[in-house]
């Protein structure tokens, strides 16, 4: 995964709101389904997992499989109970987890 993934909230939340949180993170997302010039496959390496906590309560997770492009966007509604820290987790087939904390205030 490169670069520091991006998230879109409202700029304007109440308690009970309901609201759109929005995702994007690059990665190659390479299915396992390619060859190389060599006629080699190129190994399998995506995302498989997105996570998002809200005062460390399961928010919304997915499981994502090969069907899913590069640089996935991932868009989810999330009922606001108050303030809080929203945080946001992708894993990807090497292991590697990139991880993003984002603070929702009330106005």
């Amino acid at each position: 995964m490169t670069g520091k993934p991006r998230i879109n909230i409202p700029k304007s939340i109440k308690a009970g709101d309901i609201i759109e949180v929005r995702t994007l993170i690059s990665h190659v997302m390479e299915t396992g389904n390619r060859k190389d010039a060599t006629g080699r496959v190129v190994p399998r390496q995506i995302i498989h997992t997105f996570a998002a906590t809200f005062e460390g309560k399961d928010v919304f997770r997915a499981e994502l499989n090969s069907g899913i492009s590069a640089n996935p966007f991932i868009s989810f509604y999330l009922l606001v109970p108050g303030a809080g820290t929203l945080a946001l987790s992708w894993t990807d087939d090497a292991g590697a987890t990139v991880s993003e904390q984002v603070a929702i205030s009330l106005s």
